[in-house]
């Protein structure tokens, strides 16, 4: 939908969020004098303050608060849908058949930019592999931007970008459900199950995924894991020039791992070495595949071997994801707050290897598998494992009931606060040895966000 085309219709924002904030900000710029509609499932007095400004500000805008918030969808021509509103709400659907435009942020940006969307999209890696796309295309582009789920909000950029630019755009399952376009380069990372206090399923999880290349044609390019089996999946189904990424093997087309060196082969071109795996400043094998995506990036869209290396080399790692905080009463601190699936703490644990001696585990429930997570410690020269709520319990149930041998050698200990978690990992860690927070599970109850999590984790470590 065309901005133009919103004069003169309702307009209702759904979700009042980073996302619906800037939804809002940007319609009044549009439409001053526009009626705009807000819906929140918070009453007005837990919104944040800055929240609160803006309904006391905006003299057109009428509010719908609290439990009764959905109500309002059906007096409204347009809702604007903000992530983490599922589209299966009753309401929503009542309305659609109505005959109401739901719509996005994502697709009102999608629909309004005219230049090129690299967009990245999967479980986990997509923050890492959309700032070294960024840091790559940067080397040919200056003025390529990073936005959506890390970055700025997209309408906070469609103002100010140049109708030729690039973006890259890291993309929430959240953000591609519905979704009825696509960027003119998708990169499909691995997807493993998360989210499923949201989806029904995992495979509802991989659909909302999927649509990241569902509308790409011929003249679009999918760049996606070809090691795993649901990217795969979605990629056989895609109608996108296909360039697969790989450690285990190469590709007809694509980036993968050809010995010491991350390989480029162009469709029916020769391999070409583009960065060595020494140069690569990000531990874990796992990010291989990071590097190899944002490579792909930058080779279809012209960026030169050379710069794409030296950008791989200059690259920081990210905060939060296996970020080395300090040494310690000679013990070395990990913080990896961002690993909110098993998977991410596993391959956290491969990453560091056997020197890893306390692990701290646990967090919001989203009905995730352990099993694997309790196979791999097991493995592992892990001697104590530090627990918050909810999953801690279940992580420690799955290792008790799968690993008896191991449980037994294992001292754990449940705890409600990250100072209590850090006081007993400072008593039960020795020298030499590693402690990593790889909670395998969202942070949300007791903090904020990942952010708050692995900030407190900081914090008391260096106070």
């Amino acid at each position: 939908m065309k901005i133009a085309e919103l004069e003169g219709r309702s307009v209702l924002i759904l979700g009042l969020g980073q996302e619906g904030r800037s939804s809002w900000a940007f319609l009044r710029a549009a439409f001053p004098e526009a009626r705009l509609g807000v819906a929140d499932q918070f009453p007005l007095e837990q919104l944040p303050a800055e929240t609160q400004a803006l309904l006391r500000d905006d003299r057109r805008v009428q509010a719908h608060l609290g439990p009764d918030y959905l109500a309002s969808v059906n007096d409204y021509d347009v809702i604007v849908r903000s992530p983490g509103i599922p589209l299966c709400q009753p309401a929503l659907q009542q309305a659609a058949r109505a005959g109401r435009t739901i719509t996005s942020q994502t697709a009102l940006f999608f629909a309004n930019f005219a230049g090129t969307v690299v967009g990245i999209t999967g479980t986990k890696g997509k923050s890492t592999t959309a700032s070294l796309a960024r840091a790559i295309l940067q080397k040919k582009y200056p003025g390529v931007q990073l936005i959506g789920n890390i970055g700025a909000p997209a309408l906070d950029w469609l103002p100010r970008l140049k109708p030729d630019g690039i973006v890259v755009y890291e993309l929430s399952s959240h953000q591609l459900e519905g979704l009825a376009c696509s960027p003119h380069i998708a990169v499909l990372l691995n997807i493993v199950p998360e989210h499923l206090d949201y989806y029904a399923s995992f495979e509802q999880y991989a659909a909302a995924k999927a649509c990241i290349t569902r509308a790409q044609t011929k003249r679009d390019f999918l760049i996606y894991d070809a090691d795993h089996e649901t990217p795969r999946r979605i990629a056989a189904a895609s109608r996108a020039t296909r360039l697969g990424l790989s450690l285990e093997g190469g590709q007809p087309a694509g980036a993968f791992l050809a010995g010491d060196h991350i390989v480029f082969r162009p469709n029916g071109g020769p391999v070409e070495n583009v960065v060595a795996v020494r140069d690569v400043p990000l531990l874990g094998r796992f990010n291989l595949m990071n590097v190899a995506a944002a490579v792909a990036v930058g080779k279809v869209l012209e960026v030169p071997n050379a710069p794409i290396a030296e950008a791989v080399r200059q690259f920081q790692p990210l905060e939060h994801r296996l970020e080395w905080v300090g040494v310690f009463g000679g013990v070395t601190y990990y913080n990896d707050s961002i690993a909110t699936v098993p998977e991410a703490t596993i391959g956290a644990l491969d990453a560091l290897g056997p020197s890893v001696e306390t692990l701290l585990l646990g967090g919001t429930d989203r009905r995730l598998d352990f099993s694997g997570l309790a196979a791999r410690i097991a493995q592992s020269n892990v001697k104590t494992l530090i627990l918050f709520p909810a999953t801690g319990a279940r992580i420690w149930q799955t290792v008790e009931s799968q690993q008896p041998e191991v449980a037994a050698r294992l001292r754990h200990f449940f705890v409600d606060t990250m100072e209590d978690a850090v006081a007993l990992a400072r008593q039960h860690t020795a020298p030499g040895r590693i402690c990593l927070l790889s909670p395998a599970s969202p942070s949300f109850g007791l903090f904020r966000d990942y952010r708050e999590r692995g900030d407190r984790f900081k914090q008391l470590l260096r106070g």
